[in-house]
């Protein structure tokens, strides 16, 4: 294990499932809209759709589901979640086979994918704070980082290979396999975990669903983490399809050059999570989440000045490399304080209101901003969202402390006043 830290087999397994996952999906970057296009001849509207409309139901079927995870084993809902991923991504292929793939199937399986998502996102991060000490949760996420980026380096140039050879829908193939391998591999952690607490709690109540959100809302640290995340990823994403028609076709860049603009900054994520541990040794926690998260808003700014030509390039390269260097070190310091300030008896529910706000953020920013980029044109709605991120440092925490501790829970499970602990 690197920096000498062994974090044990169970860890292994996991690490190695994530590493599974995310390799397929990679693989698969970009599949469905090609079936969509190639396919079943649909038009833009529709393909949108598959992203938008997608990941916006598939965010709101994942909500109930938070409670429930909660109170239930987490590594059964991490094995259902794969295979839930695995038998819907399966019927793509099955259905092309026969002959009957349709455009709603292809919707109908990105939001059922996306729902399973959340809720294995959920599962694992309230799994890895019973897993591992809290001394060792920087080290893991860090880990899970460094293979989130690497993925994306490796999986997008295989992806683009294997649907230029074979076709998109293989891909697919690949990626629901890789759900199945996944869910083997957390199969095969061993061990046995314990029932979690509160299980007089195993219908949720309606209230429950919004119970994340409530304890994020009240939390002076988690609360700016929060909406400086929702709002910099929605903003950082709004932009993809605009560079994808800047670059593609306005400045006429080839489609690998469009490829290698972004694959190849990657490795600056795989360098900042391999820092982030010994710069909070050195400068503390709290100085690293705001340097990192101030730093990364300023780089984006910069792709509103795009132009033709190797400078151009380069320049897009340069902005990414320094953009996804931040985000390396900021994203596994800032997971570390949320699993901290999250009791044990609410990770899931917390992490699902997380993950369905960032998603949705998302979404309906890229939207705002296709239609920002028709009216304005792409470069100007490019500008306006790096003008915009200039000011997300404002909603990082202002103070230390907070960074530090675990959020009290008084009895009944709700959230008490944060207090510090070592």
């Amino acid at each position: 294990m690197g920096g000498g830290h062994r974090l044990g087999r169970p860890f292994g397994w996991l690490w190695a499932a994530y590493g599974t996952s995310a390799l397929g999906t990679w693989l698969a970057f970009g599949a469905f809209p090609l079936i969509a296009i190639q396919v079943l001849h649909a038009g833009p509207a529709q393909v949108a759709a598959l992203s938008s409309v997608g990941a916006l139901a598939g965010a709101a079927l994942a909500v109930p589901l938070g409670p429930r995870v909660e109170v239930r084993r987490k590594r059964p809902v991490l094995i259902g979640a794969d295979l839930v991923r695995f038998a819907a991504l399966l019927t793509v292929p099955a259905a092309f086979a026969l002959g009957v793939l349709s455009f709603v199937q292809l919707l109908l399986v990105s939001v059922v994918v996306a729902a399973a998502d959340i809720t294995f996102r959920a599962a694992s991060g309230a799994y890895l704070k019973t897993l591992l000490p809290a001394g060792h949760l920087l080290v893991a996420n860090a880990r899970f980082e460094s293979t989130t980026w690497t993925t994306t380096i490796i999986g997008p140039p295989l992806g683009g290979a294997a649907i230029g050879l074979l076709g998109p829908v293989v891909t697919v193939l690949a990626d629901a396999v890789s759900y199945l391998l996944s869910a083997l591999g957390v199969g095969a952690m061993g061990g046995r975990e314990p029932l979690p607490e509160r299980r007089e709690a195993a219908r949720p109540r309606a209230g429950d669903l919004f119970d994340g959100w409530r304890f994020i809302l009240a939390d002076a640290t988690l609360r700016p983490l929060f909406f400086n995340t929702a709002v910099f990823n929605g903003l950082v994403m709004a932009t993809d399809a605009l560079l994808a028609v800047l670059m593609l076709g306005q400045l006429g860049f080839a489609p690998w050059q469009y490829g290698l603009a972004f694959a190849a900054p990657a490795i600056g994520g795989l360098a900042g999570a391999r820092v982030a541990r010994p710069l909070v040794a050195r400068y503390g926690r709290h100085r690293v989440l705001v340097v990192a998260g101030t730093l990364r808003a300023i780089w984006p700014v910069g792709l509103a000045f795009l132009e033709p030509g190797t400078g151009g390039l380069l320049l897009v390269m340069g902005v990414e490399l320094g953009l996804i260097f931040c985000c390396g070190v900021f994203n596994p310091v800032y997971a570390t304080c949320r699993l901290e300030r999250t009791a044990p008896g609410r990770v899931a529910r917390t992490l699902t209101a997380w993950t369905v706000t960032t998603r949705t953020a998302t979404a309906l920013l890229t939207a705002l901003w296709g239609v920002l980029g028709s009216l304005l044109g792409p470069r100007t709605a490019i500008g306006l969202a790096g003008v915009l991120l200039l000011a997300t440092p404002l909603l990082l925490p202002r103070r230390a402390g907070g960074l530090t501790g675990v959020r009290a829970v008084l009895p009944g499970g709700r959230g008490g006043r944060p207090r510090s602990r070592g």
